[in-house]
């Protein structure tokens, strides 16, 4: 499994499943052109490249370019690595049809070619989290951000202040933090937090 200090975005379920069985990030999916009318996804997309960059792997077709620009738009100057599959003529096995090009998607690489891909464009050369560092289920516990009865106004509260969608779950806003911060600076922005809220 390859460490990713990124998230990465890619087209579709089937990209990201494809991709979970051979990196470790977090593996955003666009919806296809869903992610022209999601503005929650963009802001949320937007808000993690300005703070660590991302990885942009769409397929190799007209859509993925497109997709790709698009996400450009979105992170403005931010650092992104675009990672390029290969144009593989076939077939995924779910489909009963080619796509309109006749090319293999992201989710129709292997993970030596996905590995090969991300190696040319310079991922590998990610830094490692420590396990141990993460923030886990129980802190958004301590913290307030979950398992309580107004723990989604405070999610709600806390993710206004660190500039991300008010929409994203407790499962969502997890793997996020865990993208974006320490589990030391997390529980500085909370403390951070708990001032601004004792204010009100």
């Amino acid at each position: 499994m390859i460490k990713v200090d990124r998230p990465i975005i890619v087209e579709g379920k089937y990209d990201k499943i494809t991709l979970e069985n051979v990196v470790d990030s977090l593996i955003i999916p666009t919806d296809g052109f869903g992610i022209f009318k999601n503005k929650e996804k963009c802001e949320m997309i937007r808000a993690l490249a300005s703070r660590q960059g991302l990885i942009v792997m769409t397929d190799s077709d007209e859509a993925g370019s497109v997709i790709r620009g698009y996400i450009k738009k979105i992170a403005g100057n931010c650092d992104i690595i675009n990672v390029y599959v290969p144009c593989l003529s076939g077939k995924e096995k779910r489909k009963t049809k080619p796509s309109k090009q006749g090319l293999l998607g992201v989710e129709g690489m292997t993970k030596d070619v996905i590995e090969k891909a991300l190696l040319k464009s310079g991922v590998l050369c990610s830094k490692e989290k420590n396990d141990t560092e993460k923030i886990t289920k129980l802190d958004m516990f301590e913290a307030g951000l979950s398992g309580g009865g107004d723990s989604k106004a405070k999610r709600q509260s806390f993710l206004g202040l660190i500039g991300l969608p008010k929409t994203l779950s407790a499962n969502a806003m997890l793997d996020v933090l865990n993208n974006i911060y320490s589990l030391k600076e997390f529980w500085a922005v909370v403390e951070k937090w708990h001032g601004q809220e004792d204010k009100n």
